[in-house]
């Protein structure tokens, strides 16, 4: 028969898969405990990272439809359950698991399929979402600018035909009032 408090712990990690937008296995042997609590503070609010037990974590995947993914659940495993932007708490992860070898990224999961680790790494190399929008919005309003031109590109020149038409016509008005007096 299940134990209370394992039985709590797999409903808990089954909910923090199911709620997650994306998911990084770790493994974490050799890393200290100030190392792991500033592991934590690099992932900041986008990401909880949670050690468990493999056979808990094993079915708390299978509870929450999870596939593909028990072969990442050997050895001393922590993961990182991404709440916020994958590319964040991918690139932090990447990042301090260059300053500290101890961290060993395994794989994870997101958008319905398991990930490698190389699609973990393409996943940091991207620009946050703010990134992109940033650089879409410039693209945009470069966009509107030149049509903006564009459409008054035409008015424009309509405007100074206007006006050189006007400046033409009174300058042969000028030119037939001065030579109407000579003639008389």
């Amino acid at each position: 028969m299940a134990k209370p408090d394992k039985v709590a712990a797999v409903a808990e990690i089954a909910e923090s898969f199911r709620s997650s937008s994306a998911t990084v296995v770790t493994q974490y042997t050799g890393l200290s405990v100030s190392q792991l609590s500033q592991l934590r503070r690099a992932l900041g609010t986008s990401a909880k990272y949670r050690v468990a037990k493999n056979t808990l974590v094993k079915r708390a995947a299978e509870d929450a439809g999870v596939q593909g993914m028990d072969d990442l659940f050997v050895g001393a495993t922590a993961i990182a359950f991404v709440e916020g932007e994958p590319v964040d708490a991918a690139k932090a992860l990447r990042d301090f698991a260059k300053d500290n070898n101890a961290l060993v990224i395994k794989g994870g999961y997101m958008d319905g399929k398991p990930l490698s680790v190389d699609e973990i790494s393409k996943i940091a190399d991207l620009d946050s979402r703010e990134v992109l929008l940033a650089k879409a919005a410039g693209a945009f309003k470069a966009k509107l600018s030149q049509a903006a031109a564009l459409f008054q590109a035409p008015a424009s020149q309509v405007a100074r035909l206007a006006a050189a038409l006007q400046e033409k016509q009174g300058d042969a008005a000028g030119t037939e009032a001065a030579e109407a007096p000579a003639e008389s």
